[in-house]
This record gives C-alpha cells, structure tokens and sequence, in this order.
C-alpha cells in the first residue's frame, strides 16, 4: 500500500483553508492532520502539526503567516502559502508554473511555495509574456481593471452580501476599491511580470458570489516591433498551451464578457478583444479557484510528481 501524504491546513476555518480541506478530504492519498477546535489555535500543537506534515498549507493572515512559516524544525515539510506575505521573497517558488520553465521547476523542488493573489493571477498571466517576449517595453504605463465577486472579501464581505436582513442599498451596485493605489497585489505584479512603473489598478467588488474579469488595455502605440493584436492572440496560444491557462475567444457571448463565466472552475481564459488601435487583454477565472485553493492544490500536485489537473475542475 503506498503511503499516505501527510497534510495540515493551518487556517482551515476560512473561505480558501476550506475549500482546500473540502478537495483535499475527497483524496485518497491524503491524510489530514486536523487540530480540534480547543487546539487550533494553540501555537504548540499548531507546531506540532505543521512539523509531522509532508505539507503544510497556510491559510493566514500575512504576519500569522511568517510567524507560522517560523514553526518548522526540519527539512522536509513543505510549506504553501496562500496570504501575501512571501510572493515575492526569492527564497520562496511563485505559484504560477505556466509562467516558465525556470518557475515551474523551482516549484517542484521548493520547500516554500507562495499562491499567487486573485487579482495578480490575471494581470500576470497577460503581461508576464508581453514584457518575456519584448512586445512592450518594461517601463510602459498600464492601466488594470479587475472585477471580482463578493466571496474575494472572505468570510466577513460573504456574511454582508448573503445576510437574510435588510441589506445595505450599495451592495446592489459594483464598489471600486484600492482608492490609494496602495493594493496588497500591486508589489507581486511589477515583481513577477519585471514591470518597472506600477500599473493604474482598479479593483471593483459585485453582487455576485465568484468569478473573476482582469483587463488590460493596451494601445497600439505601446507595442514594439510592429507587433498587432492579433501577433498578441498568437502569443498567448503558443505561451498557455496547457490545461490550466488556454487562449479562447468570447465571440459567442453576442458581444458581452461574462465575469462569472468560469466560476466553480479552476482554470483561466485568457482571450485578445479591441481593433487595431486600442487592444483589451482579459482573463477570467473563479477567484476562489485559479485565484486561490485550485492555484493551491495545482501546487501540490507539482510537487507531489501528480497529473496538474488532478482534484481541480477544468472547463473547456
């Protein structure tokens, strides 16, 4: 009988540690390591657990993330980390292996792992080739437009928007937020995709539970070489030519670009919209899936030597 992975998910109570646990419990070759509810905040016990795991995930807060990343005393435990803190520390593999070879394997063979933030997911996935390929210059000025549902504020923004009372009139309509242009992602965007100048970035909350729309207009002008949308399409088909990442065009929407098209799934759409002069590049995908616990187990199962898409919903 082959032996059983060891997994603890520190933080299992919240929106992604949960969706992690509910996959993970589905899988045969795992074995949960899960705290009772006196002990899992008991940083003892939670040491114990994350040092008698194979993997640990972290599903925390950015500060309880470093200080339970410090827990380990040994060599061998994996740690994968879903908060912010590490996605651009260089001691830790970026979770985005579709990236480059040199990424996916520093993936497999890392001890440390970081998840890639919902809104960063997107915006990388389209600019990280434009600036690998030199179809636009690391200094240009960008501009991201982000659209994500309810269920992206975790627990507390699910609990205003779900509440069977009276709710309050502005969650009818979309919110932009980040008004400071200080957003959490902003630093893994520029780091990840060596982009020089810090994006214009627009994150905007709806009423709906999941699914993500990221935009990046470009102008003609801003593309070197002479290149085109449609050298752009090319691009992305040869780039994302796997199962988690895939070009695909949204002609059959009747000209409409649906933010919750791949919500419940976890993998990502990018597709190339615009004419000649002014180009949109867009991925869509389900924030709680590419955006975070699919990203997660997609993670693991490169570093477990698993098929990529095991555990996860794809659509095609």
């Amino acid at each position: 009988m082959n032996k059983k992975t060891k997994i603890f998910i520190d933080g299992k109570e919240g929106t992604t540690g949960l969706r992690i646990y509910d996959r993970l419990a589905a899988m045969e070759d795992i074995e949960l390591i899960v705290l009772s509810e006196e002990d899992r905040k008991n940083t003892e016990k939670r040491k114990e657990a994350i040092n008698a795991s194979d993997v640990s995930f972290l599903c925390l807060p950015d500060q309880a993330a470093i200080e339970a990343a410090e827990l380990v005393e040994n060599n061998n435990t994996v740690l994968i980390d879903t908060s912010t803190a590490h996605r651009t520390d260089p001691e830790w593999a970026y979770g985005m292996p579709e990236l480059s070879e040199e990424l996916k394997n520093k993936l497999i063979n890392s001890k440390r792992i970081a998840v890639p933030g919902c809104h960063a997911s997107g915006f990388i996935a389209l600019v990280y080739p434009l600036i690998e390929k030199g179809f636009i210059a690391d200094d240009v000025k960008l501009t991201c437009f982000s659209l994500t549902g309810y269920s992206g504020g975790g627990k507390k923004m699910i609990a205003q928007y779900d509440t069977i009372v009276v709710r309050d009139e502005a969650l009818k309509a979309p919110r932009q937020y980040g008004l400071t242009q200080n957003h959490k992602h902003l630093k893994e965007m520029n780091a990840i995709t060596g982009l020089k100048t810090k994006p214009v970035f627009c994150p905007i909350v709806a009423d709906y539970y999941s699914g993500m729309e990221v935009t990046v207009p470009i102008f003609k002008e801003d593309l070197l070489n002479r290149h085109t949308a449609e050298d752009i399409k090319e691009l992305y088909k040869n780039k994302y030519n796997g199962k988690l990442i895939t070009y695909k065009d949204v002609d059959e929407e009747n000209g409409f670009m649906t933010a919750n098209a791949l919500s419940g799934y976890d993998n990502m759409f990018v597709s190339v919209k615009g004419n000649d002069d002014r180009i949109l590049l867009t991925a869509r995908y389900d924030n709680l899936g590419k955006g975070a616990s699919g990203a997660a187990v997609e993670c693991l199962n490169y570093i477990l030597g698993r098929e990529i898409t095991y555990g996860l919903d794809i659509k095609e």
